[in-house]
């Protein structure tokens, strides 16, 4: 029979690669359920606890919100079929593809303000000027 580790909040923060503030955060916005307590009053978090902080470190390391994290743990802990996940993943991936349009609209952007640029000790920029004209 596998044990049942339990961590500290700083255990857990260090074996997830989180900030302890962000453990805070997650229970209290509700993604992270608040752990027991022992009769010292110290939390104690179990290895449940560390997998889904993991789950909701990746996911948005993949760019999901808050609510869309909320509705992924909704379905896992509930019941969920495979498409509904699908979907969820497809859908974000459209905005994904969305925000690079976005980001290579601005890089050019940046690239045509930088052309502009000569550079030097001048106090006079041309990014800066044309910052102040949009």
């Amino acid at each position: 029979m596998a044990q049942k580790r339990e961590y500290s909040r700083a255990s857990l923060a260090m074996n997830a690669n989180v900030n302890m503030e962000t453990i805070r955060y997650f229970e209290k916005i509700g993604l992270m359920p608040n752990p027991p307590r022992t009769r010292a009053g110290y939390r104690t978090y179990s290895t449940d606890h560390l997998r889904r902080l993991k789950f909701i470190r990746r996911s948005k390391e993949l760019g999901f919100t808050n609510s869309e994290v909320s509705a992924l743990l909704n379905m896992v802990d509930g019941t969920y079929v495979c498409d509904d996940v699908k979907e969820i993943a497809l859908s974000h991936t459209s905005l994904i593809t969305e925000k690079i349009k976005d980001l290579a609209k601005m890089k050019e952007a940046l690239e045509v303000m930088a052309a502009k640029c000569s550079g030097g000790n001048t106090p006079n920029c041309a990014i800066v000027e044309k910052l102040f004209a949009q």
